[in-house]
């Protein structure tokens, strides 16, 4: 039974990374299970609607009933209204895409999102990116030690872009940076052209939380200052009304 349940969790997330639909051989191939009891598994999640088939069951996807889940943690954390509150500050404040994540061992978890006023973006809210490639991730990153760093990411680190940092020493290098500058800045190391600045949430031990700004990559040095004031400044703020709210 313990084996059936871990099986269905990997088969759940397997289908949610991928952005197109697996089909058996696929799903087999990234979760290692005998083909056997992985058909047996996919008909069971077909059936319940956690997962949808194409027509002749060829590729497999997520279903509507794994929104519910997912659409339940979202309503109970206690955090998220007061947190889209502060993104809907900052987003008025500097006009440029702002995100709301939660650190999931080495990745990044979207919890909430503004789009910039000039232009619409895709909303990340549900979707897992790996930590070392977001500054979201870095500033999260940057609370721990090296060597916790070290135990939670793999080596090398993967990469999204070219401009990706995949040497696990060059990336404690620039964690030491984001503790000295106090928010996390990374170009283009996750999305060709954007640029990003993050700050931690500072109201657990280490947080677990941060807000980040998503702006054109070409933007002036003293622009990207000028934001990262804000978001920080916005940041204190929200963790301020988490801590005396008692939200931890």
């Amino acid at each position: 039974m313990v084996k059936s349940a871990e099986r269905t969790v990997r088969i759940l997330e397997a289908l949610a990374a991928s952005p197109e639909r697996l089909t058996l051989s696929e799903l087999q191939k990234r979760t290692g299970f005998p083909r056997s009891s992985l058909h047996a598994l996919m008909r069971t999640l077909v059936e319940l609607k956690w997962i949808e088939a194409d027509t002749g069951s060829s590729a497999y996807g997520i279903g509507p009933h794994a929104l519910l889940t997912g659409t339940a943690y979202l309503d109970k954390d206690p955090a998220l209204p007061l947190a889209h509150d502060a993104l809907e500050d900052l987003r008025e404040e500097i006009g440029h895409t702002v995100h709301f994540a939660r650190r999931d061992d080495g990745h990044v978890l979207y919890l909430a999102t503004r789009e910039s006023r000039d232009r619409h973006a895709i909303s990340r809210v549900g979707r897992r990116l790996p930590a070392s490639v977001t500054a979201l991730g870095q500033a999260l990153l940057a609370q721990l030690t090296d060597d916790e760093v070290a135990a939670l990411l793999p080596d090398p680190l993967p990469a999204l872009t070219e401009q990706s940092i995949t040497d696990l020493t060059k990336f404690t290098d620039e964690l030491d940076q984001v503790r000295a500058r106090g928010y996390a800045l990374e170009r283009e190391q996750g999305t060709p052209g954007v640029a990003c600045v993050a700050v931690a949430v500072d109201y657990r031990i280490p947080a677990t939380d941060a807000i980040s700004c998503s702006m054109p990559a070409g933007l002036p040095q003293e622009e990207i200052e000028r934001i990262a004031e804000a978001v920080i400044r916005h940041t204190r703020t929200f963790a301020a009304t988490l801590r005396r709210e008692g939200i931890r």
